[in-house]
């Protein structure tokens, strides 16, 4: 019997199951003020992701709650430090500290979560949003999302909500989120859920939610102003330079 070719082969099996791990081996405890766009933005994925991976039937979370996570880990070695690892994975130690909900000190032994993503630089709860509102104006933006893109993944509402207060800052449109919403161009409402009533409905949880996050500085199309289905024939529409797809949903700038 050769036992030198059956250790290779045992070591071989050994070392192939030692490779095969969870593709959502990693987890993060989520921190008071976190949300899934911002966790998302951190590890390189989306919210609708997030939500599927860890079957959560809403985007609500809350702190403490641990989610499974696609992303690279890596133990601490005795002569790590933070700058040393982000440097090896090319990565900043804002964003290892921020996936990994640690302090500077690390010890050996520690697993630590490798973000592929970025930290949001959004403003946070405790700062003002980046335009004026209401209770009245966010009930209103929740709708509007409700209506538009109830149906898309949840990058879509905050998508919309975010157009919507991208109008608000822009000279070419009015300056409050009422009057965004209801503006008529040529005779006709600029969203047709004002037209069709649509916009009457109750906001979904997940769209209250949504127009907060974009309300407090989530923008996933980073300055678009214009939105429409994939369906749409409008030619103009069309001709705008691109900024986000996501479900059905087209932005443009």
């Amino acid at each position: 019997m050769n036992f030198k070719k059956i250790r290779t082969i045992f070591f071989a099996a050994a070392f192939s199951m030692l490779s095969f791990t969870n593709v959502y081996a990693a987890s993060y405890t989520i921190k008071p003020y976190d949300s899934l766009y911002k966790i998302g933005l951190l590890f390189k994925t989306t919210p609708d992701t997030i939500m599927k991976n860890n079957n959560l039937a809403t985007s609500q979370i809350y702190p403490n709650q641990v989610l499974k996570i696609d992303s690279k880990t890596y133990t601490v070695q005795p002569s790590d430090t933070l700058y040393l690892i982000a440097k090896k994975y090319n990565i900043s130690i804002d964003a290892l500290i921020a996936a990994n909900n640690t302090a500077r000190y690390i010890y050996p032994g520690q697993i630590l979560n490798i973000p592929g993503g970025i930290v949001f630089k959004g403003t946070s709860s405790t700062k003002s949003p980046i335009v004026p509102y209401t209770q009245s104006d966010l009930d209103l933006l929740a709708r509007l999302v409700t209506a538009e893109a109830e149906t898309e993944p949840y990058t879509a509402k905050v998508a919309v909500a975010a157009v919507v207060l991208n109008r608000v800052k822009s000279s070419q449109f009015p300056s409050t989120i009422k009057d965004v919403i209801y503006e008529k161009s040529s005779g006709y409402y600029q969203f047709t859920p004002v037209s069709n009533g649509w916009i009457n409905k109750t906001a979904s949880a997940d769209s209250k939610k949504a127009a907060l996050e974009a309300l407090y500085g989530s923008d996933p199309t980073k300055g678009a102003i214009y939105y429409f289905d994939d369906s749409a024939t409008n030619k103009w529409l069309w001709s705008r330079p691109l900024a986000l797809k996501v479900g059905k949903m087209i932005f443009t700038y």
